[in-house]
């Protein structure tokens, strides 16, 4: 699989300095981390989960997240059960049968015992799986959740990978969260190569105070909120090879929403926008208002607000939103060259110059690990041309 593997051959080319690099769901998992991207969550109740996972393949999403816990009522889980392992059983042999390639799949449970059983219920379908979600995740819960995971390995034969998410009211309250924190770090450190991602369940965290945000608010501006965000990022996504990628919080609107506020997208960095190699009268000003029509302009600032946190991908629950994750997740023309100037300087020796784009200082010793992440995640979403803005990324996307 790989990103925008759903354009044309030419509209790739038009876009892309360097094209997005294929990957495979056994790839490095430094690699599967940095390219989860937008992952969707669905109900594991959809009747035509099978065909649906088919559909948004075929749109671009390269991970999704099969949900049994909070997406479905309590007592829908047997059938959820139930439904999950006929449609992977339906979904394993179409995808056997034709070349195109499923999403990184994982599972999200509500115990521990669910992850031994739905892995030997699934049979030969546990081919589709990348691994499982663990909800609630804590210093006290999280141990036994890892066990089973281990022990479903075994019993495969094939590795399995864990997302646990934070979300509890320890997590949310101020006098247990630092000794949360520190505990649910020595746990992953034993469990280190099974933990692809940290996934933050903002939404838990806010009804911990009664509180929601609005489609015009980030979790950014929800003070309660962004103090956990940072301590995660504190805590668990340290650069000093402790650390784990963090994804962004959900984005729990969807298009029609009555507006409080003004758009937050100024109209500049869609002047410019063009539509093949010729400007196109107007065009800008369409996308911008197909984005705010669709209520995308609150999203696409939290999504640059979570890359200035220390967060990449995002946890989205419409389809919409998987195209707009995607285009910000390319690199910039202006980035990659930052960052091939960081390391090449590094490996000089250090020192500090002048960027390519004459607008900032790049220093090599501090910068050398953004620049590497950069380049990461070059090669998973590719690097843009130099006159190719998100505006014109994000409307082929949602074209394609």
């Amino acid at each position: 699989m790989r990103h925008f593997g759903h354009l044309a051959d030419d509209v790739r080319g038009r876009l892309f300095l360097e094209p997005p690099r294929p990957f495979s769901a056994d790839g490095d998992p430094a690699l599967l981390a940095t390219a989860l991207g937008g992952t969707l969550y669905s109900p594991a109740t959809r009747p035509a989960l099978a065909a649906d996972i088919r559909k948004q393949a075929a749109r671009g999403v390269v991970s999704m997240v099969l949900c049994l816990e909070d997406a479905i009522a309590d007592h829908e889980v047997d059938a959820g059960e139930r439904n999950l392992v006929e449609q992977l059983g339906d979904l394993v042999r179409d995808f056997t049968d034709c070349a195109q390639s499923h999403p990184l799949l994982f599972i999200r449970v509500r115990t521990p015992s669910q992850i031994v059983d739905l892995t030997r219920r699934l049979g030969a379908a546990v081919g589709l799986l990348s691994g499982f979600v663990l909800p609630k995740f804590t210093e006290h819960a999280g141990g036994a959740y890892l066990a089973a995971l281990a022990e479903a390995e075994h019993a495969c034969g094939r590795r399995l990978f864990a997302m646990p998410v934070l979300e509890s009211p320890e997590l949310a309250h101020l006098e247990t969260r630092r000794t949360q924190l520190f505990g649910i770090a020595r746990l992953l450190a034993e469990h280190r190569d099974r933990v692809l991602a940290v996934r933050l369940g903002v939404t838990d965290l806010c009804s911990a105070y009664g509180l929601r945000r609005s489609p015009d608010l980030t979790a950014y501006d929800v003070a309660l909120v962004a103090g956990v965000i940072g301590d995660v990022v504190n805590v668990l996504g340290r650069a000093d090879g402790t650390g784990h990628t963090i994804t962004g919080p959900v984005w729990e609107y969807f298009p029609h929403q009555e507006r409080m506020f003004r758009p937050q997208l100024r109209r500049t960095p869609f002047t410019s926008f063009t539509s093949g190699s010729r400007q196109a009268s107007g065009a800008g000003e369409g996308v911008r208002r197909r984005i705010i029509e669709h209520d995308l302009d609150g999203l696409i600032r939290e999504i640059q607000l979570d890359r200035a946190n220390g967060l990449l991908g995002k946890t989205c629950i419409h389809p919409s939103h998987v195209p707009a994750v995607h285009a910000l997740s390319v690199v910039t023309h202006e980035e990659y060259c930052d960052a091939q100037d960081v390391l090449r300087q590094e490996r000089g020796g250090g020192g500090v110059l002048r960027s390519a784009y004459t607008n900032k200082m790049n220093e090599a010793r501090p910068h050398r690990t953004w620049a590497e992440r950069v380049l990461l995640r070059a090669e998973v979403f590719g690097v843009a041309r130099e006159d190719v803005g998100f505006a014109e990324l994000l409307v082929s996307t949602l074209d394609g």
